[in-house]
């Protein structure tokens, strides 16, 4: 009997996901960075990056500028998943990549409401959708941050509510409403029956951040690692393959708004992310100062804050019309 080969080295997506995971990247830049990697390999007719470098990447991100006519954004995570892929997957810095064509970034002001239209949209959500409307608008979360909260996040006593791991994979705090403190308390009360019902049934605890998982591996079951806004099935986890409590999903809540906007009658487009527009300019407009404001959304850049002081209710830049005084 011939004796075995020697192990097939792993295959190049294998070994990007093992370096996606070792750095803690998440599972859904993982899956846009894998999508970018294969399009680039078939765009090439199949080459392997070994074979590419900076030209072949060049050709890929001008085509989908001219050709794609992708968003200035899109084009950028296409490049982060490629420069990832060479630097730290096949070990090669690259040059010459300033000539590729740029995609536009065209300048947009966000949709913002009145206080009036934000009371009708958010009159329109009911149960655990009406409260992670209260916190996207009433603390300028994304919606992400806010079904990924924790029951440990929330801290009525302080006013204020810790975001773990936001963009950037940064922590910030920010406030918590207090219009919002007495729901709250009755979602968790119901919320600790389900966490003892799951407990009784002997499942599994929910998913943990890579780190805690090793240094505390039954942390998952503890009441203040549980989300606050727990899916009301099981869902297997797509990389450990368990099947246990996940959060909502964010398609639920998109859906539960798009149903409140029309029911409100409003012709403006709303999207969870519209009342985190709406929480920064509210508070300018109440004369919040905008570094507050910046701190409490995790703008690491202060010109991403400014673009609010467009959409307030005095007029662009805060200023009203001259026609107004004659």
């Amino acid at each position: 009997m011939d004796a075995p080969g020697p192990p097939r080295p792993p295959r190049l997506l294998d070994r990007v996901r093992v370096a996606l995971r070792l750095r803690h990247r998440s599972l859904r830049t993982e899956r846009a960075y894998i999508g970018w990697i294969r399009r680039f390999i078939h765009h090439h007719g199949l080459r392997h990056p070994d074979e590419m470098g900076a030209p072949e990447i060049v050709d890929f991100l001008s085509h989908l500028a001219v050709e794609g006519r992708v968003s200035a954004s899109t084009q950028n995570q296409a490049l982060s998943a490629l420069v990832f892929l060479y630097r730290e997957v096949l070990g090669r810095e690259l040059a010459g990549l300033d000539a590729a064509v740029r995609a536009r970034h065209p300048r947009r002001l966000p949709v913002v409401l009145t206080r009036a239209e934000a009371r009708r949209v958010l009159a329109g959500l009911e149960g655990e959708y009406a409260l992670v409307g209260g916190l996207l608008y009433g603390s300028g979360l994304r919606l992400l941050e806010c079904l990924r909260l924790r029951v440990k996040d929330l801290d009525p006593a302080r006013h204020q509510i810790t975001v773990r791991r936001g963009k950037g994979d940064q922590d910030r705090t920010t406030v918590f409403p207090a219009a919002l403190e007495a729901p709250l308390a009755e979602h968790l009360e119901r919320l600790e029956r389900l966490h003892h019902h799951d407990r009784r049934d002997a499942l599994p605890g929910v998913e943990l951040p890579d780190a805690l998982v090793r240094k505390l591996p039954s942390a998952g079951t503890e009441w203040g690692w549980q989300w606050v806004f727990p899916a009301r099935g099981l869902s297997r986890d797509p990389r450990s393959g368990i099947r246990r409590r996940h959060h909502l999903h964010e398609s639920q809540v998109q859906r539960a708004i798009r149903q409140a906007t029309r029911k409100a009658g409003l012709a403006k487009r709303v999207t969870p992310h519209t009342f985190r527009h709406c929480f920064a300019t509210h508070l300018l407009e109440d004369g919040a100062d905008i570094r507050t404001v910046q701190a409490l959304l995790g703008h690491k850049d202060l010109r991403t804050t400014m673009i609010y002081t467009h959409v307030v209710d005095r007029g662009p830049l805060g200023v009203r019309s001259p026609m107004d005084r004659i």
